[in-house]
């Protein structure tokens, strides 16, 4: 466990940085914004598939744990059938078959995170960022690793690329969700205080490029 000092330095560290802050949220207003015009036409493609597809809501909605530990709802397109974390464990492994048929593609190609531009234009979420957990899994946290709550969550981070397979990896695991608390988390952690500790812009437009780049492959 790291010490108090780190967290408290990296807190001044940020505050160095606010002029790169706000230039970083007026590049989420504005290429959320545009990314939601531009992109409407899918947008809406996907919503008539997933109804077609399955029954229940186009979008899927959880409690996330933003910034200074606020609650926010995270609006992704649905994937699964109705009600599926009363089904089965807030993880997703594998072949789970508790994901539809449209949701195995849209998954596959990220498409269900496109809704959370609309938690961007909100204020709930950035472009770039640590990605939100659930509150459960927010509990653990030790004060160092809570540092990754001193910024907003974002769409696509470090940790998004190198996991990118995250629900073949567990579905691999006798225990999923162990394997998730005390392997996949806290590494996914270390990736994002090295985000934080680099933040700019600039560091945002390459962390975008290698995202499509891993999506595309």
């Amino acid at each position: 466990m790291q010490s108090s000092k780190e967290f408290i330095d990296i807190k001044e560290e940020l505050n160095k940085k606010k002029v790169n802050l706000i230039i970083k949220r007026l590049f989420d207003i504005g290429a959320s914004s545009i990314g939601l015009i531009l992109l409407s036409p899918i947008l809406i493609l996907i919503a008539i598939c997933i109804k077609l597809d399955s029954k229940g809501p186009v979008f899927f909605k959880q409690i996330r744990v933003g910034k200074n530990k606020e609650l926010f709802k995270i609006y992704k397109f649905r994937t699964m059938v109705t009600d599926a974390e009363k089904l089965g464990k807030q993880i997703t492994i594998g072949n789970d078959t508790r994901i539809t048929k449209v949701g195995t593609f849209i998954r596959k190609c990220k498409l269900d995170e496109l809704p959370q531009l609309i938690n961007v234009l909100n204020g709930d979420m950035s472009l770039v960022g640590p990605r939100p957990e659930v509150p459960k899994y927010v509990e653990l946290y030790d004060d160092y690793q809570k540092q990754i709550l001193l910024v907003q969550p974002g769409i696509t981070d470090y940790a998004s690329i190198e996991f990118r397979n995250e629900s073949e990896i567990l579905g691999e695991s006798k225990d999923p969700e162990n394997k998730y608390i005390n392997d996949i988390m806290p590494y996914k952690i270390e990736l994002n205080i090295k985000y934080i500790k680099n933040i700019s812009l600039y560091e945002d437009l390459k962390l975008i490029t290698r995202t499509i780049k891993a999506i595309a492959k």
